[in-house]
């Protein structure tokens, strides 16, 4: 929301009353302020959370290294988790949005994804939540993933 909002930035709307200035500080701290006033928060009876499915340290671990991967490496991931689409209609996607890529590409991209989350997690943490198994890394992105979501 906030990266669509920069589209509109006059610096000169926004002055800081107590100095004059206007900052891109003061600017974000506005926008964010009026994005979490207007935003609904679900009541929390809704909010579904399973520890079993991610628990608290795994979910911040993943979160980590889902941040420090490629751009297109994370958004390969998470289109082939989230929306469980073929490694096809993911190259269809983005060659849609003008990447050259086939499907054999995101195949590979794929395998490299998980080496990358395998490699970048904690020894510990693949120990006591994912059994120090690879295969184990794309059920622990799957079950990260689908926290938010209802319950089956």
């Amino acid at each position: 929301h906030i990266f669509y909002e920069l589209r509109g930035l006059d610096l000169r709307e926004g002055a800081d009353p107590e100095t004059g200035n206007t900052t891109l500080q003061n600017w974000l701290i506005n926008i964010t302020a009026i994005s979490i006033n207007q935003e609904e928060m679900p009541p929390v009876e809704s909010i579904r959370y399973s520890l079993e499915m991610a628990p608290p340290p795994l979910w911040c671990y993943f979160r980590q290294v889902l941040d420090q991967l490629e751009p297109l490496l994370r958004l390969i991931l998470l289109m082939f988790q989230t929306f469980h689409w073929s490694e096809t209609r993911i190259a269809a996607y983005l060659q849609a949005e003008g990447e050259t890529i086939s499907h054999q590409e995101v195949k590979s991209l794929l395998q490299q994804g998980y080496h990358n989350l395998d490699t970048n997690l904690p020894e510990d943490i693949k120990a006591i939540y994912l059994n120090d198994d690879i295969e184990q890394v794309s059920t622990g992105i799957n079950q990260f993933l689908k926290v938010p979501k209802e319950p089956e």
